[in-house]
């Protein structure tokens, strides 16, 4: 019998397994689950998206129902195959501007045709993963982009919201606008005032009647009273005209210029990519912040969404529909319903579609003058105060307004480019505006590079460093981000040279203690350290508060000649310095160690020629740094000196509110797994409980102990931690012990002594037996079989601990109310990959997948 396979009685009742023992579970097939979330989240979408739809089609230009194709395709196409679960597609006022010249250059077939087009350039930049590459453009120009389309959408619907018929550019609108406001048509300005008063007031309804009413959209509130003031009044307005299906234009040839249709489908490619990429990473980023447990919901696939987009807007052309993208609205009215799966955006395609086949006689009640007094205050809101703050903020305010002005008077593409010229110039000036100051001060030169040191401050840097005395002592202060190879060699040499001639020169950070000091001799010190350590250096200056500083110490220590020159955190970089040579033999007290023993990193001389001077004897109190004590001392000082002048205020602010984490995290005590590494947390953000293989006793199980459902106990009920998760990982030495133990050795048989790690381990008994039992399906690893049966009893140990939580009382409790929820999670060291468990909140028993999360899911 297998020593991890405890006797059991047989069973003719049981199906055998026709998989060995310890080998993964077939992937069981997996039902269409509807969640009710999705139902009520769809139909709120929906309701969102109709009167959209159509408001966009007609500021376009466009046939109707080309509006209701873009948004059924967008709910169908682009929400199967998307990578975003929760963004909803559809026609975009985005891009309207960008649709309206199209058509009224090219016609609608050949607009369609361009869609197609458009599409498959999307394909093809989804197949070669350049997904993260359109989130490189600068924010300021999206928004700019944005805030310009939203204000030429705005000045064209005015003329419709007045009663009049918009011209073909803003400069036309706004030249034609005086004599529109001098020929008012009332019944048109009556119902757009009515349309939009109930849009604006609808969200902010007090009382009690307004919390009830409220979750209705106040687009469909807004569409609808104007309708119905329309219908009573007896107002005679232009209305929605839906011709029949069997009349509707579908694509043609292209017909035109060929630059001029190339130029088009770019245009069209890059406004719905970039779009819809920056609202899936919106729409993270909303799921990320709903309050409460909920079910888990995959982080986006970018370049799958870029896919999925592709595929709808060949399909959407192919139908005679509008361009689709990631739609800002209806995306977050999706999140804010509750989603929790794709099948609401889905169910909203279907929605869109039963309701252009049998609603058509109630969609043509509406008047045109409500649906652009709609689209004009979506226009009005692309222009966002709060971007405009942002970008000011971060000194980006001219391009932002210089992609606006462009996007308004010459087109988007226009716009654009020049909005990234001048981000390119913006960029290249801050790159070669380097300020250098020196002055003396109490017999030390301080020389100060403020801004980024490139081979184009060289010839200033030069200069001044040439004034400072021979044999002076100096401090060169880098308050950058950024020094390249020529900056960095000229820095080099000048020290070499400064040092050869009797004086001293230090290379320090912002903050005291950090130097660069390496000579560009010097065998230990590379250009690629000193690289490392100056990035390493600003980017601890950006380091928020409350995160954790992990980085490697930068640019070494005083050039003392006996300090280590070991970092702290290195061993990510294969770290296998010793800080002393190996000691002699007693015979031979004074004799030095061959060179071979010596450290890899070697300690250097202060000046050229001169010897190392011997190792001191240690002083009291202090640790001997031929100990390995001395590397804990070191890395304490290297925090003091780099780490803690950086988070002190945000540790005054915890000593003052005290504790206040949002999970408790168990976790194994192995060394290789860093809670606050592979979590990214600081200090407050997590409590911690580690232990031998992560286990949880039972409560009231034989050898128990206390401690851990203290801290269980504490964490629930006294800091109100909002999740618990269990987290194992590849490796553990408490599960190989589990699997090589027989029924009788040590740690089943009371008469025989039983060390305490033999008793400790009697906990996860239970995860042995659970893997054993055949009549459950095995937890499993999603996109690969686990390597080993140990790696089996790992992913079997985390969720049999979280059924031993469940069973604490607090735990058990705080789950009823719906205030805390579970997590399981499993580490691989050597892959230094994590993966979360599904369905741990439940205890769902049928699938327990755990997925590997990617880099696209964190992030933020």
């Amino acid at each position: 019998m297998s020593a991890c396979t405890p006797a059991r009685t047989t069973d003719a009742t049981r199906t055998e397994r026709v998989h060995p023992p310890h080998s993964p579970p077939p992937t069981p097939r997996r039902r269409l689950r509807l969640a009710g979330a999705d139902v009520s989240a769809s139909i709120a979408v929906f309701l969102i998206a109709l009167p959209l739809s159509l408001g966009i089609a007609l500021a376009t230009g466009a046939p109707l129902q080309a509006g209701l194709v873009a948004a059924a395709v967008g709910g169908l196409v682009a929400g199967r195959l998307g990578g975003s679960p929760l963004q909803v597609s559809g026609p975009a006022a985005g891009l309207t501007v960008v649709t309206a010249d199209l058509i009224h250059r090219y016609g609608w077939r050949t607009t369609c045709a361009i869609t197609v087009l458009a599409g498959a350039a999307q394909l093809g930049l989804g197949c070669l993963r350049v997904a993260r590459s359109a989130l490189a453009v600068s924010p300021a120009i999206v928004h700019g982009m944005l805030a310009g389309i939203g204000v030429t959408i705005a000045v064209a619907q005015l003329h419709i919201v007045l009663g009049g018929n918009p011209q073909s550019s803003v400069l036309a609108n706004l030249g034609s606008l005086p004599a529109q406001l001098a020929d008012l048509h009332p019944a048109a300005v009556t119902v757009s005032t009515l349309t939009l008063a109930l849009l604006l007031l609808w969200p902010r309804l007090p009382g009690r009647a307004g919390r009830l009413l409220r979750p209705v959209p106040a687009p469909l509130v807004a569409v609808a009273g104007g309708t119905a003031a329309a219908a009573l009044g007896g107002l005679t307005l232009p209305r929605v005209d839906l011709p029949s299906w069997s009349s509707h234009a579908l694509p043609a040839l292209p017909d035109g210029p060929v630059l001029g249709l190339i130029a088009a489908v770019l245009t069209i490619t890059l406004v719905c990519s970039v779009q819809s990429l920056l609202g899936a990473v919106a729409v993270d980023k909303l799921v990320a912040s709903r309050p409460g447990p909920g079910p888990r919901v995959r982080r986006s696939d970018l370049d799958r969404e870029l896919l999925g987009q592709g595929a709808a807007n060949i399909v959407s052309g192919a139908l005679g529909g509008l361009p689709v993208a990631g739609v800002a609205v209806r995306s977050t009215a999706n999140v804010r319903a509750g989603a929790v799966s794709r099948n609401s955006t889905m169910l909203h395609g279907v929605l869109v579609v039963v309701a252009a086949l049998l609603m058509v006689p109630l969609l043509e009640l509406i008047p045109l003058a409500s649906l652009a007094a709609l689209v004009m205050a979506v226009g009005i809101q692309m222009v966002s105060l709060h971007h405009i703050r942002t970008v000011t903020r971060h000194r980006e305010a001219v391009v932002y307004a210089v992609t606006t002005l462009g996007v308004v008077l010459l087109g988007v593409l226009q716009g654009v480019a020049l909005g990234i010229a001048v981000a390119v110039a913006v960029a290249l000036n801050r790159l070669a505006h380097t300020r250098i100051t020196h002055h003396e001060e109490e017999g030390v030169h301080h020389v100060r590079v403020r801004g980024q040191l490139t081979f184009l401050a060289v010839p200033r840097l030069s200069r001044v460093l040439h004034h400072v005395p021979q044999g002076a002592r100096v401090v060169v202060e880098l308050d950058g981000s950024f020094m390249d190879h020529a900056a960095y060699e000229s820095l080099q040499d000048w020290q070499k040279t400064h040092t050869a001639q009797g004086g001293t020169a230090d290379l320090t950070g912002r903050r005291p203690g950090l130097r660069q000091d390496a000579p560009a001799d010097d065998p230990t010190g590379t250009e690629a350290d000193a690289a490392t350590d100056t990035a390493t250096d600003a980017a601890a200056r950006r380091t928020p508060p409350g995160a954790e500083a992990a980085g490697p110490e930068s640019a070494g220590t005083a050039n003392t000649g006996t300090e280590c020159r070991c970092r702290p955190w290195t061993p990510w970089r294969n770290h296998q310095c010793a800080t002393a040579p190996e000691p002699a033999p007693r015979t031979a007290p004074a004799a030095e160690p061959p060179q071979r023993d010596r450290p890899t990193h070697s300690r250097r001389p202060d000046h050229p020629g001169q010897s190392n001077p011997p190792r001191q004897p240690s002083r009291l109190g202090q640790p001997d740094r031929t100990t390995h004590g001395y590397r804990l001392a070191h890395g304490v000082s290297a925090f003091q000196r780099n780490t803690a002048p950086l988070m002190r205020s945000e540790l005054a602010r915890l000593a003052r509110e005290g504790q206040r984490p949002s999970q408790l995290f168990l976790t194994c005590a192995d060394s290789r797994v860093v809670t606050s590494m592979i979590t990214s947390s600081g200090p407050g953000d997590l409590f911690v409980v580690r232990n031998v293989g992560n286990l949880v006793p039972l409560p009231g199980a034989e050898s128990g102990d206390d401690s851990v459902a203290a801290a269980i106990e504490y964490a629930v009920d006294v800091l109100k931690v909002r999740s618990v998760t269990v987290c194992g990982h590849s490796g553990c030495g408490a599960m190989q012990a589990l699997l090589g133990s027989a029924p009788g050795d040590g740690t089943q048989t009371p008469s025989t002594p039983r060390t305490p790690l033999a008793r400790w381990l009697r906990h996860g008994r239970p995860s042995l037996e659970r893997m054993a039992d055949t009549g459950r399906p095995w937890p499993r690893l999603a996109g690969r079989s686990p390597h080993d049966a140990v790696e089996q009893l790992c992913l079997t140990n985390v969720v049999q601990q979280l059924e031993h939580l469940r069973a604490h009382e607090s735990v058990a409790r705080a789950l009823r109310e719906g205030t805390l929820e579970l997590h399981g999670m499993y580490f691989h060291v050597g892959e230094a990959q994590a993966y979360l468990l599904t369905g741990a909140d439940a205890g769902e028993e049928e699938d327990r997948l755990f997925d590997p999360v990617g880099a696209a899911d964190g992030s933020g």
